[in-house]
């Protein structure tokens, strides 16, 4: 039986050394700030009951992008009746305010939003993908096939291209 003491100090190790994929996949699920913070603890919260079933077998980066992507899925489906998918008029305005004018990072705004717009499978395969994860990493943590990753990840990029002709 492991010991509680411990099982916490590997929990708070964990989350210091990996909480950069807990923020990235917020920022994919949640526009919102404070929606953000909810979606982190709830992405720890599953993390603690889960930490005694963790398998060394896998990658710790690995398994914490399964959790982290299937409580985010979870959260956005459970909030997406609550709130609306627009983002109101003001923050809107703040938002343009405050954009810096160069072509790079408009291009990135437009990569944000394309892949916001993409459904929720779709959405954690871009951002495992932008990770620059292997194909069978990605196949491991989205539980499908190498081939599989390949074909939607190439189905994905078209459509994002697309998307970027239209914009031009």
């Amino acid at each position: 039986m492991i010991n509680e003491k411990n099982l916490r100090q590997q929990f708070q190790e964990i989350i210091e050394k990996h909480k950069g994929i807990l923020f990235k996949v917020a920022h994919i699920y949640c526009r919102d700030d404070e929606d953000r913070q909810d979606l982190i603890q709830e992405i720890k919260i599953q993390i603690w009951r889960s930490l005694h079933k963790y398998n060394d077998k896998y990658k710790m980066t690995t398994w914490l992008y399964r959790i982290s992507l299937n409580v985010a899925i979870s959260f956005y489906r459970k909030n997406a009746g609550k709130k609306a998918n627009t983002i109101p008029l003001d923050e809107q305005i703040s938002r343009i305010s405050e954009v810096d004018n160069s072509y790079k990072e408009h291009q990135l705004q437009l990569l944000d939003q394309f892949i916001n717009e993409l459904n929720d499978f779709d959405k954690a395969l871009m951002l495992l993908y932008l990770e620059e994860k292997s194909h069978a990493e990605i196949a491991d943590i989205l539980g499908i096939s190498v081939s599989n990753v390949s074909t939607k990840a190439g189905r994905i990029k078209n459509k994002l291209k697309k998307r970027f002709s239209n914009e031009s």
